[in-house]
């Protein structure tokens, strides 16, 4: 008998704001979903700062480096659907989510030509948070397709 996994989901319903970024790579779903769980320190992390295991209920941490200050990122994973649905907490400091527990949720659909990515992050703890990630996804999403050659 396999014991039942219990998943702390965090409660938003305080913190209403949200957002969509949505992004046609030109890569299969099995590639992106792998970028966003065993890949981040080839597109989005310091090197050497990832640690991460895509497993339900795991915790993962990384670095991230903007304007030479370290970023450290933290979060657990919600839902794995490979090739499909990465989701998954977000937790930064001060000038990221302010130490609240969001959530960003990834989703890939296969087209003809390539692969939507949908990513919506919610559970911001205000407009200030929220807006500075609403500029700051595109750009990262944008750093995922630059680098989509170094995946196998």
């Amino acid at each position: 008998m396999n014991p039942i996994t219990r998943i702390s989901i965090p409660d938003l319903s305080s913190r209403p704001f949200s957002l969509t970024v949505e992004r046609t790579m030109p890569s299969t779903p099995n590639i992106l979903y792998r970028a966003w769980t065993e890949q981040f320190d080839l597109w989005f992390a310091m090197p050497g700062s990832v640690l991460m295991k895509a497993e339900v209920n795991d915790v993962f941490f990384f670095e991230t480096s903007f304007e030479e200050k370290r970023h450290p990122h933290y979060g657990r994973f919600l839902r794995l659907e490979p090739e499909r649905l990465v989701e998954l907490t977000w937790l930064t400091g001060a000038g990221g989510t302010k130490g609240a527990e969001t959530v960003v949720t990834v989703e890939l659909k296969q087209i003809e030509d390539g692969t939507i990515l949908r990513l919506t992050h919610a559970g911001f703890p205000d407009e200030e948070s929220r807006n500075g990630h609403q500029q700051a996804w595109p750009l990262v999403l944008a750093r995922l397709e630059d680098a989509l050659s170094k995946f196998s």
